[in-house]
């Protein structure tokens, strides 16, 4: 059989859907979409307009059988080939000729669809379990702490938009003519040239910015950010919130060191949950303020606790899989 290197023939997916394929037909599909996720991706779009046409069918004005004639014309069927479709759908036969001549119409929007994507594709980057770092297609860089994800254009154009799950610090090259947009949730930051750091878990987003400046926006209210500056917004509030904001903690996916000036111990012990996955608790309430100014390096957990114990008379204790500061 010949190898399908290119897009295949529309009227062969059309057959494939309606269950009117020869068995040949059939593995010319299937090899098809093996060979590349693209054409998987074509595929399952294909598909989409697909099950979209069942709701258009119904109220669409097309002569069905006119259609249903150019298309058996086209993909070289006949009467006897439709009468033995079986409609395990629940759909009439005449509501499957609809959908078949809607679907045929819909065509050249699915390659249009296609050759957009083609031209400029949207790229995932996830971190899973490791920090990871990439560089954007501007020259901008991300770096993602674990859990990571952004979503982005292979090739920008009049703006570089960007969209985050998780956590990451954004080092943005400057293009005036281009602005940078990060969309994390229902947040929008929106920078020309800067670095910071965005954070969002449990329904709350925070935005940290260390060199440039941001304006951050919810709900069409915006606050403008500089250096050592955080804005803060939950999902129950409807604008952000504005702070100073001299912590460096936020920091340390990036540079490997927790840096803590004046730092509540209750906020290091949130980081050192987070980076380490464990599960630390202040056992004693009077202890969850002691101004921590020191920095550890990411690497030995027992070792930073065992600096926090003895320095600020903190005992340190193990029950199973908790830790306990008391």
């Amino acid at each position: 059989m010949k190898k399908q290197t290119d897009h295949i023939n529309d009227d062969l997916l059309v057959k494939y859907l309606l269950g009117i394929t020869t068995a040949e037909e059939q593995a010319t599909v299937a090899q098809w979409m093996a060979e590349d996720k693209e054409h998987q991706r074509y595929f399952e779009h294909f598909q989409l307009i697909w099950d979209e046409s069942k709701k258009l069918a119904a109220v669409t004005t097309v002569n069905e059988n006119d259609a249903w004639s150019r298309f058996q014309q086209r993909v070289g069927t006949n009467e006897n080939t439709t009468r033995i479709i079986k409609l395990d759908t629940g759909f009439s036969y005449r509501n499957l000729l609809r959908i078949a001549a809607i679907l045929v119409v819909l065509l050249g929007a699915a390659g249009i669809w296609y050759m957009t994507q083609q031209r400029s594709p949207e790229l995932i980057v996830r971190s899973e379990d490791q920090v990871k770092r990439e560089t954007l297609p501007d020259g901008s860089t991300v770096t993602l702490n674990k859990q990571s994800t952004i979503t982005y254009a292979a090739a920008f154009k009049n703006t570089r938009n960007v969209k985050l799950q998780g956590e990451a610090f954004f080092n943005v090259a400057q293009d005036p003519g281009k602005p940078f947009v990060i969309k994390v949730n229902d947040v929008t930051v929106r920078v020309l040239g800067t670095s910071f750091n965005i954070k969002s878990i449990n329904g709350k987003t925070e935005v940290i910015v260390e060199t440039g400046a941001v304006e951050v926006t919810k709900n069409n209210k915006s606050v403008q950010l500089k250096q050592h500056e955080r804005a803060t917004v939950s999902d129950d509030q409807v604008s952000p919130q504005k702070q100073n904001d001299d912590d460096e903690l936020y920091n340390y996916y990036r540079t490997q060191t927790f840096v803590c000036n004046k730092t509540p111990l209750w906020k290091l012990v949130n980081i050192l949950n987070e980076a380490y996955g464990v599960n630390i608790v202040i056992a004693n309430n009077s202890k969850r303020n002691i101004a921590i100014t020191s920095t550890f390096t990411n690497g030995s957990l027992d070792s930073t606790l065992q600096v926090i114990g003895l320095t600020y008379e903190i005992a340190v204790e193990k029950n199973g899989a908790q830790i306990i500061l008391k």
